[in-house]
């Protein structure tokens, strides 16, 4: 299977034999200048350039159905697991779905020039602090083409250039689509150089791009966990990264068994392959339905792995091992233990999530409560699945990734998350004592 840090390495296809580092310099320094263009754009010019783009991406469906179609047939031919070909497909729905997720987020409330807070000092000076883009992004991911226009879309709406390097599994799908919505932003008036996509699959682009500090601001990677662990050991950017989603669902011995049910068999087994898939269920030792729950998932061939009490539950259940606690499936695989409690659920989930998205299904208000409070998670859920963890479920019209960290942004993150800020501090004539 090919992915990013594996593709093997071949010359960028640029005049002159261009190397990859001289590359990915040259197109950083292009975005940069477009985004200086693109962030004095009024908010309105860049809602409509995205409003073309989305319109673009739909006439071009045929185009990308097609491209989509090669990469498809060669996943399958390399053995791309199934989760990685579910994220890779396209069809006419997701195309849809990929150009309204555009349109969404041309209409979303300009957050650049919002002013955080105002005051003002003793001596007269008004201090404002203003969102502002970040600058030039880049974003490094796999196998997922919608990410294509959903970073760029998201980047343009808050001012931010963006250079693209997706992996070589989607190489023709990510070509279309940025064909398509480069021809709508630039009839819009965005220019071209504000979204780039790498036009080599060289490894040593990945590299070169988290060595470019001073001509990128921030990396985004979207991948398995090896792509994040080399991007958070090797960048000299600043890196808004996620962990993979080891996420947990806890059914409280108070839990509605009919909306236990429902919940878990939706949050594992809707897509398994998002990072918003449940990964563990928690089970109370006292919750009075368990079979209730794991019956429905063995019976849609989920393979279940669990602990003894759990295996007691149904014998089709598999033997856990102390790595499945760990391990983020992204396949109809679930670990299934059963706990003393909320105490010990709490415990389960700090000594081994990801922190990424947990959820509770109880009808103990008070168990809900400590529940949202002492999960130290991006996301934290009460009765609802946790594939809900998602930038346009959360009416962000999309997101370029979920953040697990603790800095800058957390969650999905989508505009807002895509700014910084700065100070302005207007005087009338203050001399500092």
């Amino acid at each position: 299977m090919a992915t990013i840090l594996e593709t093997a390495p071949q010359r960028a296809d640029t005049p002159g034999g261009e190397s990859v580092t001289d590359l990915v310099h040259r197109l950083a320094s292009d975005a940069r200048a477009a985004q200086r263009v693109l962030a004095a754009m009024p908010a309105d010019a860049r809602e409509r350039a995205l409003l073309l783009a989305a319109d673009a991406l739909r006439a071009a469906a045929p185009d990308v159905l097609a491209a989509n179609a090669r990469d498809m047939a060669a996943g399958e031919a390399g053995g791309l697991t199934a989760a990685l070909l579910d994220r890779l497909r396209l069809d006419q729905g997701r195309i849809d779905a990929i150009a309204a997720a555009v349109g969404d987020v041309a209409v979303l409330p300009d957050p650049t020039g919002s002013v955080i807070e105002r005051s003002a000092r003793p001596n007269g000076l008004v201090l404002e602090r203003v969102r502002i883009p970040i600058g030039v992004i880049g974003i490094i991911y796999e196998s997922r083409p919608n990410v294509t226009a959903d970073a760029a879309a998201l980047c343009v709406r808050a001012g931010n250039a963006v250079l693209l390097r997706g992996g070589s599994e989607a190489v023709h799908s990510n070509r279309a689509i940025h064909s398509a919505l480069v021809s709508g932003l630039v009839a819009g008036g965005v220019p071209a150089a504000a979204v780039q996509l790498l036009p080599t699959q060289d490894r040593a682009a990945v590299g070169a791009m988290l060595g470019a500090a001073g001509l990128i601001d921030m990396i985004v990677p979207r991948g398995g966990k090896s792509l994040v662990a080399r991007v958070q050991a090797d960048a000299r950017v600043p890196v808004l990264a996620h962990l993979d989603g080891n996420n947990h669902t806890f059914v409280d011995r108070a839990a509605v068994p009919a909306m236990a049910s429902a919940i878990v068999q939706n949050a594992k087994l809707r897509r398994t392959g998002i990072c918003g898939a449940m990964e563990t269920l928690l089970i109370d030792a006292c919750y009075p339905d368990a079979h209730g729950l794991v019956e429905p998932l063995l019976a849609q061939g989920c393979e279940l792995r669990g602990d003894p009490r759990a295996r007691a539950i149904d014998p089709r259940i598999l033997p856990a091992t102390e790595a499945d606690w760990d391990t983020e499936y992204l396949d109809a695989i679930v670990s299934v233990k059963v706990v003393d409690g909320l105490d010990a659920a709490l415990a389960h989930i700090a000594a081994h999530g990801s922190g990424h998205t947990d959820a509770i299904v109880t009808a103990d208000e008070a168990a809900a409560e400590r529940f949202l409070r002492d999960v130290d998670s991006a996301i934290v859920m009460v009765n609802a699945s946790s594939q809900f963890a998602d930038g346009g479920e959360f009416g962000l019209g999309a997101e370029i990734g979920i953040a697990t960290g603790r800095l800058h942004a957390r969650g999905p993150v989508a505009v807002e998350g895509l700014t910084t800020y700065k100070w302005l501090v207007r005087g009338t004539g203050q001399i500092r004592p």
